[in-house]
């Protein structure tokens, strides 16, 4: 019994540590001064209606989502066919192939983005959209295939091999079977991607330029200049928006899917 007791409160440190910040930034985004402070001196919503009234953070929002949204449906055209091969067949590299696939979230972010920057932005001379296009996309592939990976794996491969024997061929198989029973992952991964890139910071940090800049980084250079609680509210919306996201995940297919893999 005391062991449990102890654990139990533990367990409330621990979550007190996580999720204490998280609590202040939400009470202190809805100060009525002009000035972030903690515990506020009184409520209002005025700094939730000055995030529309900042044209900054509109232009580098509608950025971020382009760029998300482009960068999730070519990661899309490349990593289905990689998680499929990947989950479907054996061959010769397989395991040197997926560890390829998922190294740009084992590469720290820092040195990914100034690899970006010195061999997309730098030798190539490419405009700053498509080095960030390109970039966006390299991050969120490993989710994408990891994602549809961890659903191919509890797809019946027989029920393939079955539209084939019954005279479908291998590519309309692969559209009219196998997409269909795995679109809940295809969404899931979807939204898990567009998460990453669109809250990305050290990749973004080095692929932007003069007129152009992602949400995340304008929020820094807000912060640079403005000591208001603006940055405070619109962190909640951030945080309320992925907990949308998660929750949407997790009803499309569950926290095991993540643990199989």
């Amino acid at each position: 019994m005391q062991k449990n007791r102890g654990l139990a409160f533990f367990t409330f440190l621990v979550f007190l540590f996580l999720l204490g910040p998280l609590l202040i930034i939400s009470v202190t985004s809805f100060e009525g001064g002009s000035v972030l402070k903690f515990p506020p001196e009184h409520l209002s919503f005025k700094w939730y209606l000055n995030i529309f009234d900042v044209q900054m953070f509109i232009s580098t929002f509608k950025t971020s989502i382009i760029v998300s949204l482009m960068g999730n449906l070519f990661a899309l055209v490349l990593g289905i066919p990689a998680a499929y091969a990947l989950s479907r067949f054996d061959f010769k590299g397989k395991k040197l192939l997926d560890a390829v696939f998922i190294s740009p979230i084992l590469i720290p972010g820092i040195v990914l983005g100034f690899s970006f920057l010195r061999y997309i932005v730098g030798a190539y001379q490419l405009p700053i959209y498509t080095a960030l296009f390109i970039g966006h996309t390299i991050i969120m592939l490993p989710f994408i295939i990891r994602i549809i990976s961890s659903s191919l794996s509890n797809f019946d491969f027989s029920i393939e091999e079955a539209a084939e024997s019954l005279g479908a061929s291998k590519v309309k198989t692969f559209f009219i079977v196998v997409l269909p029973n795995i679109k809940s992952g295809i969404l899931a991964a979807v939204m898990i991607a567009f998460l990453e890139s669109f809250n990305n910071v050290d990749i973004s940090v080095f692929m932007t330029g003069p007129g152009i800049s992602t949400f995340p980084i304008q929020m820094l250079t807000y912060v640079e200049n403005y000591f208001d609680p603006t940055i405070a509210a619109i962190s909640v919306l951030l945080m309320v928006i992925t907990a949308f996201f998660m929750f949407m995940v997790e009803r499309l297919m569950g926290l095991s899917y993540f643990t199989k893999r």
